[in-house]
């Protein structure tokens, strides 16, 4: 059984992937491993926890062999110049063939996040590349800050204080992209 084919979109790293991403969900995701900015380790990681259902194939020079390299969350792995299309093609069809059905839900458009005090810097979680980063000078309330890795505004509220002063409990109030 062929699947058809509507569209391919291309990245030229992880955080294109992952604004391509907010656009349209693919039925599945080619990556490489190497690739400059977000890494397709990083990448991957953000999918993997994002959009679970997804099936993934990486095609990369950075592993030899036809077994997926256990640091690789993929569900398929070419060795690039070590494979062939048809197999390449035959395992596509495999992956969108057992795709589960996708859920039709919105996508919400807040996330919480999870800020820790550290002598008067707290580190925010982005809700859209999900990696953490510093901000100093914090106050109660509604803060906003620039993300370090994709550049994306998250605008976040300080809540509250736990008994020992050291975790805050925070929600992402939105950020630069609609939250997926």
């Amino acid at each position: 059984m062929k699947p058809k084919v509507n569209e391919v979109l291309c990245a030229e790293d992880g955080f294109e992937g992952l604004a391509a991403l907010k656009q349209s969900l693919p039925d599945l995701i080619i990556s490489d491993l190497r690739m400059p900015n977000m890494n397709g380790f990083e990448f991957l990681s953000v999918v993997r926890r994002r959009f679970p259902v997804i099936p993934v194939i990486v095609i990369s020079g950075e592993f030899s062999g036809v077994s997926i390299p256990e640091s690789v969350l993929a569900d398929a792995f070419f060795s690039k110049d070590a494979y062939k299309i048809p197999e390449l093609f035959e395992r596509i069809c495999d992956l969108v063939h057992e795709l589960p059905s996708r859920p039709k839900t919105g996508k919400p458009n807040q996330a919480a996040v999870w800020v820790m005090n550290n002598k008067g810097t707290v580190a925010v979680t982005c809700s859209e590349c999900l990696r953490t980063f510093p901000v100093a000078e914090v106050a109660s309330g509604e803060n906003e800050a620039e993300c370090d890795f994709c550049s994306c505004m998250v605008r976040f509220e300080i809540i509250g204080e736990t008994a020992t002063g050291k975790v805050f409990p925070a929600v992402s109030m939105s950020s630069g992209y609609s939250s997926i």
